[in-house]
């Protein structure tokens, strides 16, 4: 249907029997009255010719509107609803799920830069929870989630620590961001399958964490917070071994996993304060309750070796070969300390060593 509008001559015969005044009259009106985009335009073309157009800035979405829409979202899917027949979500919606997932986490690092990030934050910080979930539980009808919403969590998390230290300072960043570095950091990344486009850009992170600590200040704070944050998290486990396939630890097995995800987080603090006057927190590190298994006695073996004491370095690495005599940085570790492998590892050392060949 043609549109019901004048042409430009009918337009300025009609315009040709008005004067001046009522001319700016009727452009008044359309200013006042008309849309945003509408009074750009005007502005626009009242602006004089030596001065540049101004592009007006986007405004960011409204971090308390997101915040309700992602706590919405993040209920349903941990509920189930995006894997049954739940009439909260409507059937379509179920294999739309990537694109509204991709959609909020976008509005949401959008609505960091508002002047009051704090539930942008919270909505960030609930998106990462959701992604660290996903890589363990069918939220969606998908084999590997994270892959298929394209979320690079650690890309995420930059953005998010980078506002918290921006907007609330250094003392709210030491207080909030480790326990989230305890929480979502891991080892192999957030994808189930450890490779593809989102696992290739995935990076540790403590990567960008340590670009944030510009002081050695700010590292012996944050380092002291962490700790804190870490022997809760250990306080926080089950006091009771809770069985699930006959001798199974979970509370073991809990705190093993941590270890190995914050390994090169904890490389960082050795390289950070060996030798200094904040050596006496690598002590605190390997003492706390949240951390077991054959990673933190390697952990312990590698303090030992910084601090020049190679005899307990080795005889530390081969009790970590004992329960792992596969892990080839553990090997490498051995024979750079000189320490006596166990007999299996001695036979996987010498097959590397013949393969390589």
């Amino acid at each position: 249907m043609p549109a019901n509008r004048m042409n430009r001559d009918e337009f300025y015969a009609a315009m040709a029997a008005h004067g001046d005044a009522r001319l700016r009259k009727v452009l008044w009106t359309l200013y006042w009255r008309g849309t945003a985009q509408l009074r750009e335009r005007i502005e626009d073309e009242l602006r004089p010719p030596d001065r540049p157009k101004v592009i007006a800035k986007k405004e960011p979405p409204d971090p308390d509107a997101i915040l309700a829409k992602v706590t919405t979202f993040v209920e349903l899917a941990e509920a189930g609803a995006y894997m049954a027949g739940d009439r909260r979500v409507h059937h379509t919606e179920r294999s739309k799920w990537r694109h509204t997932f991709r959609g909020l986490v976008a509005d949401a690092l959008a609505a960091l830069e508002a002047d009051n990030p704090a539930p942008a934050q919270r909505a960030v910080g609930k998106m990462v929870d959701l992604a660290r979930g996903m890589r363990s539980y069918d939220y969606f009808h998908s084999d590997d989630p994270v892959e298929a919403a394209k979320f690079v969590v650690s890309d995420a998390v930059a953005v998010l620590w980078e506002s918290v230290l921006r907007h609330d300072g250094p003392a709210a960043f030491a207080s909030r961001v480790p326990q989230q570095l305890i929480r979502w950091e891991s080892d192999y990344g957030w994808t189930r399958r450890g490779y593809g486009q989102v696992a290739e850009q995935e990076t540790a992170l403590a990567v960008p964490l340590a670009r944030l600590l510009a002081t050695p200040d700010m590292w012996r704070t944050f380092a002291e917070s962490y700790l804190e944050s870490l022997d809760a998290a250990g306080r926080a486990d089950p006091k009771r071994p809770r069985t699930v396939y006959g001798s199974f630890d979970e509370t073991r097995h809990r705190r093993r996993e941590r270890t190995d995800d914050l390994a090169a987080w904890h490389e960082m603090l050795l390289e950070r304060f060996t030798g200094t006057p904040e050596d006496d927190l690598l002590d605190r590190l390997v003492a706390s309750p949240a951390l077991a298994g054959p990673g933190r006695t390697f952990l312990r073996a590698k303090i030992a070796a910084r601090r020049g004491d190679a005899a307990q370095a080795a005889a530390l690495v081969t009790e970590s070969l004992k329960e792992l005599p596969g892990h080839t940085e553990y090997q490498d570790f051995a024979v750079k300390v000189g320490a006596k492998l166990p007999p299996r590892a001695r036979e996987m050392v010498a097959e590397r060593a013949r393969i390589l060949r």
